[in-house]
Order: structure tokens, then C-alpha cells, then sequence
């Protein structure tokens, strides 16, 4: 078995760049993360970039304040100025929806990572930037930040050039990403007064469902597929992380074995042969984006080995789209209503 730390918006990315690399007839690389495709940019982007001012510090503090700046560390360790009230963002990361939560809406974004999100509807009038990030594209939509998940310090180095340029780290726990996100954009209350909404309505969801007959201590497992025939159970990303949420179902004890070793794990590599290991009391299927993974998932369902698991024989399966069980902030509200529907139906 192989264990993987990705998170599970990664492996969402993975999925959809599969599909690109497949149809480009490329062969799929295995990086799991964006860094390596981030750092091939688009031809004569360095050129026009390499022209644009640097954004620098001014070595002045009151200078700063008064001009509507602040200084500001990334979790790389980068310094830099940063405006105080930034109006023109540019996001580049898996957690988009974090920002419609706060109220904030991108002048930039790579469009190609909403396909097939909760939140996809709400991203008119965004510019794409593509993916990897186009440099061209960004510096033509003059931003006065622009907000990174990358880690290619050559991809800094040249956005950087462009505006002020923020490394963000969007696998952090939700309630570090928020409070940190909502700091940067200006919008700390806000970000203070979603999570505590989204704390309310957690603890009204599983209220909900343990007064529908959700009984104490019952396990789950989440469970996907990634194309070359590829399970995964996942551990702490997606909609396992709601799941195994204050108050409800219990992971598998494969799957907390799993936890205890490593808190961070986001999924896990398993065999088919091996499922009935880490299957709880009810199973959630993520339906997965290319067709081959898809055509997996079918020949799982109808297998022996599945057929013999206990919440198979229960009827306590549920399936739900790979792209609609995303980490970011505005999924998670959704799913607070979506997952009392999936086990109600």
C-alpha cells in the first residue's frame, strides 16, 4: 500500500489534469501537486513581465501606512508590502471558494479548477489565468496582489515582478486558511463571522441526523478512484474531513489507525482485495472525472468483494461528484446540507 499526504483538492486537480495531458497525448506525470506544470509558462510571458516594475519594499514604515500598505511574511518565509485593503486579487489555488465566502471576488483565476465545483455559477465576469498561471494574462489585469498556492520560487520570482506576490499555503486546516486569508484581504471579521456560522450549522447538521437514527459510534469510509485503476480511501481532505467532524461518524479503524500515524494524511493508495479493511458502517463513493476511473468504480461495484461488505448489504452506500467534495469554504457550507440529503434518500 502506499500512503500519500496530498491533499484531497489536489487529487481533484490531478484528475482534471489527467484528462488534459490525455487529450494533449502527453504522457501523465505523477507529481501530485501543480509546482512542476506552474513553472512551464506560456511563450514571450517572461519577456513582457521582465519589463514590469518590480513591487519592492520602500523601507518605510510611515511612507507605508499612509500609502495603504502593510509589510507581510507568507509561509515560506518571503517578506514583502502588501496594500492594506487589496481591491484587484488574483487567486491561483484549489480553495477559490474560500474567498466567496468572505465576500471577495478575483479580477483573476484559472477558471479550469471551478469546472465542476459547487461554486462554478458564481465565477462570472472572473478572467482566466490559466493553468499553469499565465503571466501575460496577469500582467495585463494589473493586480495589486496575487495570492499563490504554488511553491516554484521561479514562479514567485516572476509574479512577484508583476505585484505584490503571496505564497499561500490552501492545504491548511480550514479554520488557519480562513482566519490567515481574511488578515490578507482585509476581511478578519468576516472570516471570523463565516466560521462561526459554519460551526453553528455543523453541530445543527449532525443534530439533524442523529435524531433521523444516526446511531453513536457508527464508522465511514470514503472511498475513489484515479484512472490506471487506482483506489484511494481517503483520510483527512474532502468530505472526510466534514464526516469525521465534532459530533460525527467514526472513521473506519483502518482508517483511524491510519490518522493516528499521520494526522495529515489525505489519502491512501489501497487494493480492491483489501477494501473490506477500511470499510465503515456506511461507505461514501466519489465519483471520479475520466471516463477509465469511472469504468473502475463500475467493476468495484459489481465485484464479489464489494458485494459482501456489510453497508453494501444494508443499503448505506452513497455516491457523490469528486468535484462538489472540495476542501474550500464555500463546498463546506454546501456540504453541511448536501450530506443530510445524501443519507436521506
Amino acid at each position: 500500500m502506499r500512503k500519500i499526504r496530498q491533499p484531497f483538492a489536489g487529487l481533484c486537480v490531478i484528475f482534471l489534469m489527467s484528462i488534459v495531458l490525455l487529450a494533449c497525448g502527453n504522457s501523465e506525470k505523477q507529481s501530485g501537486g501543480n509546482a512542476a506544470d506552474a513553472a512551464a509558462t506560456p511563450s514571450g510571458s517572461n519577456a513582457a513581465v521582465n519589463a514590469a516594475p518590480s513591487s519592492g519594499t520602500t523601507g518605510n514604515a510611515a511612507a507605508d501606512t499612509a500609502s495603504g500598505m502593510r509589510a507581510y511574511t507568507d509561509y515560506k518565509g518571503h517578506s514583502m508590502e502588501i496594500p492594506v485593503q487589496p481591491k484587484r486579487v488574483i487567486f491561483s489555488g484549489e480553495t477559490y471558494g474560500d474567498l466567496l465566502a468572505l465576500g471577495v471576488q478575483a479580477v483573476g483565476y484559472p477558471l479550469s479548477m471551478g469546472e465542476g465545483q459547487v461554486y462554478e455559477d458564481k465565477l462570472q465576469g472572473v478572467e482566466d489565468v490559466g493553468f499553469p498561471i499565465n503571466l501575460e494574462k496577469t500582467l495585463e489585469l494589473q493586480p495589486d496582489l496575487i495570492i499563490y498556492a504554488g511553491t516554484d520560487e521561479a514562479d514567485f520570482e516572476a509574479l512577484s515582478k508583476i505585484a505584490p506576490t503571496i505564497i499561500f499555503n490552501t492545504f491548511a486546516p480550514l479554520k488557519e486558511r480562513m482566519l490567515e486569508l481574511g488578515g490578507i484581504l482585509g476581511k478578519t471579521k468576516e472570516a471570523e463571522a463565516w466560521l462561526t456560522r459554519y460551526k453553528t450549522g455543523e453541530r445543527a447538521m449532525w443534530e439533524q441526523l442523529q435524531s433521523a437514527g444516526m446511531k453513536p459510534g457508527e464508522t465511514a469510509s470514503v472511498f475513489t478512484y484515479y484512472p490506471g485503476d487506482r483506489l484511494f480511501v481517503m483520510a483527512a481532505t474532502g468530505l472526510s474531513q466534514v464526516l469525521y467532524g465534532e459530533n460525527g461518524f467514526k472513521p473506519a479503524p483502518a482508517i483511524q489507525k491510519l490518522l493516528d500515524a499521520d494526522p495529515d494524511l489525505g489519502f491512501q493508495e489501497i487494493s480492491m482485495e483489501v477494501i473490506g479493511e477500511y470499510a465503515g458502517d456506511r461507505i461514501f463513493i466519489l465519483t471520479p472525472v475520466a471516463d477509465e476511473a469511472k469504468q473502475s468504480t463500475d467493476k468495484l461495484m459489481q465485484s464479489k468483494v464489494w458485494q459482501s461488505l456489510p453497508a453494501v448489504k444494508n443499503g448505506q452506500v452513497y455516491t457523490q461528484d469528486i468535484m462538489k467534495t472540495s476542501s474550500d469554504a464555500t463546498t463546506r457550507e454546501w456540504l453541511l446540507g448536501e450530506i443530510p440529503r445524501m443519507l436521506n434518500k
